[in-house]
């Protein structure tokens, strides 16, 4: 094996969870309504390590669908969290998508966390001399670390990526060997995935008695050198120690081969990612990423992610750039209209006072475009998850709606007016769903309004 290979191990979901929320407050969300938060700083992050960190294998782990092993032996193994949020599991068939088009391979092997699966294959690449990284933001894995494997931290605000060595483990954790992790977790427990720990045992309590005792099973064996309070919480909960050490110790015999071959970093799939990208409206992900091959970038209006990923001018296209020099001097006919794409205006109204600049905006409007965001395309059970209205050209606002149906009813509410008014002719595709999905909504509400819009309406029959 060559002496430069460098590894490079990407915990999935954590990764992703953490892009989601670093946007929480400012949400990516794209003209269809449809959060591309996760998605994009997932990308974001991936294209950060492939450029700065330039490894010569990679891979990303994921977890299964279903439960793993700790979950069958201990059924409250992580159940205190709550559910996934919806917008990052429908973003997880697509950062799929976007990972196999960039040729990078996905591990995940049932029955075993993301965790178990880098740390057997960080294992066995340590053990050939390999350079290996495991990028995620979880201390437990500061039990792998080793000569050969450290941990690679992504940037948190302002903080730059972080690599995490022997030294730098045991620093964090006040202990002699990175391995002792697994004790400080076993007696001070981890919350994030409810691992219970000795009842009364903090960090600082946990260090204090792995520095003098260096492992769980030595303590364990020596408890009458303790004294007080301590002695009766450790002697109390003998077994409750041994079985969270046993849930926060990271498997290192996965049934899964290390093949580098396999791992070995590929170019990725251009056209795949320019497909994804654009449907994403990933706009400057395109011009960053992609932006070798102009002529198709230049091929399709783009429309910008909502709220703005960046202030610049937009690029307007040329449809016939690849057609140059193939015609006669004279002009080139067309009866194709041209599109004005100079001025751009894509608002994010999420909150009660940018609804209200925009409804006195609609109530002004004699014609409005609009059009409802919902989770399926049955009208009876889908749920609506945001509106999107326009009243000119180039012009057009986003309005999520959040899942709580009585907070969803109150937004609702806000542009009752709106959706009565027979004044404000309402004009979109497929207007009747819109309709629908409305009602339906403000059916669930015990202080029903009715929506007189039958009359006001002009709809496509698409």
């Amino acid at each position: 094996m060559e002496p430069n290979n460098k590894l490079i191990l990407l915990d999935a979901y954590a990764l992703i969870y953490r892009a989601y929320y670093a946007f929480i407050k400012n949400p990516r969300i794209n003209s269809k309504g449809f959060n591309t938060s996760a998605i994009l700083g997932f990308v974001n992050t991936l294209e950060e390590v492939l450029k700065n960190q330039a490894p010569t294998h990679i891979g990303i782990a994921f977890d299964p669908a279903g439960p793993t092993f700790r979950h069958e032996i201990y059924e409250k193994y992580k159940a205190q969290r709550e559910e996934t949020p919806e917008a990052i599991r429908l973003s997880i068939p697509i950062i799929k998508e976007i990972i196999s088009a960039y040729n990078i391979p996905i591990l995940e092997v049932a029955g075993y966390e993301a965790d178990d699966v880098i740390g057997t294959l960080a294992t066995k690449a340590s053990l050939k001399s390999i350079e290996t990284y495991m990028m995620t933001p979880d201390k437990d894995y500061g039990q792998l670390v080793n000569d050969n494997v450290f941990i690679y931290k992504p940037k948190y605000g302002d903080k730059e990526f972080e690599i995490m060595g022997i030294e730098a483990v045991k620093a964090k954790f006040n202990i002699e060997s990175p391995t002792q992790v697994i004790d400080i977790l076993g007696l001070m427990g981890d919350a994030s995935d409810n691992i219970p720990g000795c009842p009364g045992v903090g960090e600082k309590t946990a260090q204090k008695l792995i520095s003098e005792f260096g492992s769980i099973e030595n303590l364990l064996e020596n408890t009458e050198k303790l004294k007080g309070a301590i002695k009766t919480k450790i002697e109390a909960n003998k077994e409750l120690i041994v079985f969270s050490k046993f849930l926060a110790t990271i498997k290192t015999d996965v049934p899964i081969e290390l093949d580098m071959d396999s791992l070995k970093r590929q170019e990725p799939d251009e056209n795949k990612l320019r497909t994804i990208f654009e449907e994403m409206e990933f706009r400057t992900l395109i011009e960053r990423v992609l932006k070798n091959d102009k002529t198709k970038n230049d091929s399709k209006k783009e429309i910008l992610s909502l709220p703005f990923e960046e202030n610049k001018s937009p690029i307007q296209g040329n449809l016939f750039e690849e057609f140059t020099g193939t015609t006669s001097n004279s002009e080139f006919k067309t009866n194709l209209m041209r599109l004005d794409i100079s001025i751009q205006c894509y608002q994010l109204a999420d909150n009660q006072h940018e609804r209200g600049q925009l409804i006195q905006k609609l109530v002004t409007s004699k014609i409005i475009t609009i059009d409802t965001e919902t989770t399926g395309t049955d009208p009876i059970e889908a749920e609506i998850v945001g509106m999107s209205f326009s009243i000119k050209e180039n012009e057009a606002y986003y309005v999520p709606v959040p899942a709580e149906k009585s907070e969803a009813l109150k937004i609702l509410n806000e542009f009752k007016y709106i959706f009565e008014s027979e004044e404000i002719i309402k004009i979109g595709q497929n207007i009747k769903y819109d309709m629908l999905i409305l009602k339906n909504t403000e059916s669930m509400s015990k202080e029903r309004y009715s929506i007189q819009w039958w009359h006001t309406m002009y709809y496509s029959p698409n």
